[in-house]
């Protein structure tokens, strides 16, 4: 079973921004590796957007090679009680300002 699930929407936007930058899902992967092993990350590219004891909302930097490291940000949430994650939004900050609130508030609004 994998600890990484992704939202629909998710897919769609990774898949769009592929195509654009081909080295995302190799950088994808990296991030996944590490937050495997630091499921809320570290540093100042990681931020907690929503803390419940079942679930924390992270919004990560992710270095893109194919933007010659700009970043791309990934919202996703860590269910610690089962150990998985939830990829829900990803976008490149030069295209779009800031994450999707609600996509967010609907994410927690189907866990209640």
């Amino acid at each position: 079973m994998s600890r990484f699930k992704q939202l629909q929407e998710f897919q769609k936007e990774f898949s769009k921004l592929v195509r654009k930058y081909p080295s995302l899902p190799e950088d994808l992967k990296k991030l996944e590796r590490l937050i495997t092993l630091h499921p809320v990350g570290f540093g100042t590219n990681f931020a907690t957007m929503h803390q419940t004891p079942e679930v924390k909302i992270i919004k990560a930097r992710l270095a893109c090679k194919s933007l010659r490291n700009r970043s791309v940000r990934v919202i996703y949430a860590y269910h610690e009680e089962t150990i998985t994650f939830v990829h829900i939004e990803i976008y490149f900050k030069g295209n779009k300002e800031n994450e999707d609130r609600g996509r967010v508030e609907r994410y927690l609004e189907g866990l209640e």
